[in-house]
């Protein structure tokens, strides 16, 4: 073979293996792009822009359990189509609530030893506007209608409210004067008329009425009790017991809850019930099943909450009234806001 035939085999064997390359780098390229849009049979979720702002058509805002490059990221639906492809934005939160244009994202940062956590005050637009260091691990958060008020929960001891051997600690941050008030055990709490003084309370679970106004759960010696919260007093009273995670409704007459059930699991203790402010009288709702999650109005007829889910947590429905039975709303989901409507709690 001449000198001159066998460059050109070289040259010839070069291309088709560019070319062979080539088609491989593009086929990966091609699969990442459907992982990256579709989750192993789960919901459609590609990147896209997710907004907080208070108008606009109804929509739901969550984080995504889809596994995945969008996992713990909010993620944003319609709220006519909660099934629907998934608009990612980049910002993951372990919860999250939104209000008034205002969102508060409890986060984690992954460290070589120990994580630590943060809650993000985040603007329409998802930009941090402060962040405050945790003392704990986040389990709830809310954010008053207006925006202006938010609240969080953590764990400072222990990972669960099933047991007794736990300790948490609630903060409420004013947004727009700074102010934070980093417990509410430095409220004066009233019961029965008199000042509570004890130990071992525990607050958590905080729904705003206003800026001003909220509900929350207080623990002391072995119960539960609802309380009724005055952030520019520091004040609190407690209505009734055995009230946990309270959240209001939008027409702010009613407390959607769980409730601890005598017979039940110790592990598995709590039923949903709603509570009528002006009687204190509750009645349950159509869902069996153990619910472990501060819920959600949906709107003033219905509740959304999460249950354990093939990857993590799913959220389903049920009427307010008790009639009725649960729905699935949308699988690999948690915590939920609905957004361009009048909601709350």
């Amino acid at each position: 073979m001449s000198a001159r035939r066998k460059v050109l085999v070289l040259v010839v064997s070069v291309l088709v293996l560019a070319c062979v390359g080539g088609v491989a780098v593009w086929r990966a390229d091609a699969r990442a792009a459907r992982k990256d849009q579709v989750q192993a049979g789960g919901p459609e979720v590609r990147p896209g822009p997710v907004s907080l702002a208070a108008g606009g058509p109804p929509r739901i805002v969550f984080r995504s359990m889809a596994w995945g490059p969008h996992r713990d990221e909010l993620t944003s639906v319609p709220a006519s189509a909660p099934n629907g492809p998934r608009a990612a934005s980049g910002v993951k939160c372990l919860r999250f609530a939104a209000g008034g244009g205002t969102g508060i994202c409890l986060q984690a940062e992954r460290g070589p030893v120990n994580d630590t956590y943060r809650a993000v005050v985040l603007d329409s637009a998802l930009h941090e506007t402060r962040h405050v260091d945790l003392a704990g691990i986040p389990t709830r958060a809310r954010v008053s209608p207006s925006g202006r008020m938010v609240a969080w929960t953590v764990f400072v001891g222990g990972d669960s409210y099933a047991g007794t051997n736990f300790s948490t600690r609630t903060s409420i941050l004013d947004t727009r004067t700074g102010v934070l008030q980093p417990t509410l055990e430095d409220y004066t709490v009233t019961r029965d008329g008199k000042r509570l003084r004890a130990a071992d309370v525990n607050f958590w679970g905080v729904t705003f009425a206003d800026d001003t106004h909220f509900y929350a759960t207080l623990a002391t010696g072995g119960h539960t009790y609802l309380i009724h919260g005055d952030t520019a007093t520091r004040t609190a009273v407690t209505l009734r017991t055995n009230v946990e995670c309270p959240s209001l409704s939008p027409d702010g007459t009613r407390i959607a809850f769980k409730k601890r059930v005598p017979g039940l699991s110790p592990d598995a203790p709590w039923r949903l019930y709603v509570l009528d402010l002006s009687t204190l009288k509750d009645h349950p709702l159509a869902e069996p099943r153990n619910v472990d999650d501060q819920p959600t109005w949906t709107d003033n007829a219905t509740l959304s909450y999460s249950l354990p889910g093939n990857y993590g947590s799913d959220l389903y429905t049920v009427p307010a009234n008790g009639t009725g039975t649960p729905h699935l709303l949308t699988p690999s989901a948690l915590s939920p806001t609905w957004l361009g409507g009048s909601h709350q709690g």
